[in-house]
């Protein structure tokens, strides 16, 4: 049967409006305008099982970043680089980490660790939104070095470059060892956005690797000299334990909030990352291997018993 022309022009309507709901569903889905999918609440996330560690522990303060050290530079990535302008890193540590920074120029720096530690740390910033909305501040980083589960850790190399996470993992599926979790629930761990109750902090757990292949303080992709311990706590045949850095990065919110990401990622939870490069002055580095092999449980101690390096 012939059908009529009102209502091929109806068919026809309806078609371009679902083609055009579709097409702008499609651009929202690019843009990664939200990401309620990426969301759960704390309390739904399982109990989390994480690589064990030996008694000892070094506690160390760097600040929560309260001077505003932010770029977009990422000098173990991209050295001399400039990075876009929708990829903002926090830091932590030493003072002058820019785009052209180099080992030599941070030894010449100053830190904000109270134990005088010249390394730098640093991580995406958090948002509150979207892309270019307010950046939130931290209100807690906990720092701590841990020891190794099944035997003793040696001294960290001066230089030695650690990535824990990945940036592109919402394309690639990769990841490292990071996670979200909330404060008073730091057993359980998600890698979405966690909603957090009220009045508790929303927590970004960064895991770094331990395990150095004792010659390389770099490596193509910077994963290959430095890699994680097993389900274990052990370190792989031909490698060595050195301190398991464990940073904990806090935030006060009240709403939705995004990491700072790549376009293409649409600020994935899942591209959590963070970065550091030990430049610890050797007695102080000496002073963590001997607390944590030792089973302490150790404060930071002043920076005049660390003379700068050479």
């Amino acid at each position: 049967m012939a059908r009529s022309p009102r209502r091929m022009s109806l068919a026809a309507a309806l078609a371009v409006e679902v083609a055009l709901l579709a097409g702008a569903l499609t651009v929202a889905g690019a843009a990664g305008a939200r990401h309620d999918g990426d969301r759960e609440p704390i309390a739904r996330a399982p109990a989390t099982v994480v690589i064990p560690t030996g008694p000892g522990r070094y506690v160390f303060d760097c600040g929560t970043n309260a001077e505003a050290h932010r770029n977009t530079a990422n000098v173990v990535v991209t050295p001399g680089v400039p990075g876009p302008e929708h990829h903002v890193h926090d830091y932590v540590g030493n003072r002058s980490t820019d785009v052209d920074s180099t080992d030599a120029t941070l030894l010449r720096g100053t830190t904000t660790c109270t134990n005088g530690d010249l390394s730098t740390f640093y991580w995406p910033v958090l948002r509150a939104g979207g892309e270019h909305s307010e950046i939130l501040r931290p209100t807690s980083v906990r720092m701590a070095y841990l020891a190794a589960a099944t035997g003793p850790v040696v001294a960290a190399p001066r230089g030695l470059r650690a990535m824990t996470g990945d940036a592109r993992a919402a394309t690639t599926g990769t990841s490292g060892i990071r996670a979200w979790t909330c404060e008073g629930a730091e057993d359980r761990r998600t890698d979405r956005y966690p909603r957090c109750p009220a009045g508790r902090e929303v927590r970004r757990v960064l895991e770094f690797p331990s395990c150095w292949d004792g010659v390389r303080t770099d490596s193509a992709g910077h994963r290959r000299h430095l890699g994680f311990p097993g389900a274990d706590g052990a370190c792989p045949p031909g490698t060595f334990a050195v301190p398991r850095l464990r940073v904990t990065v806090g935030y006060r919110v009240s709403g939705d909030f995004t990491v700072d990401a790549f376009p293409e990622q649409h600020r994935s939870p899942r591209t959590d990352h963070g970065i550091m490069i030990n430049l610890a002055p050797e007695p102080l580095m000496a002073e963590i291997v001997a607390c944590l092999n030792e089973n302490r449980s150790c404060p930071a101690t002043a920076p005049a018993t660390h003379p700068r390096p050479d």
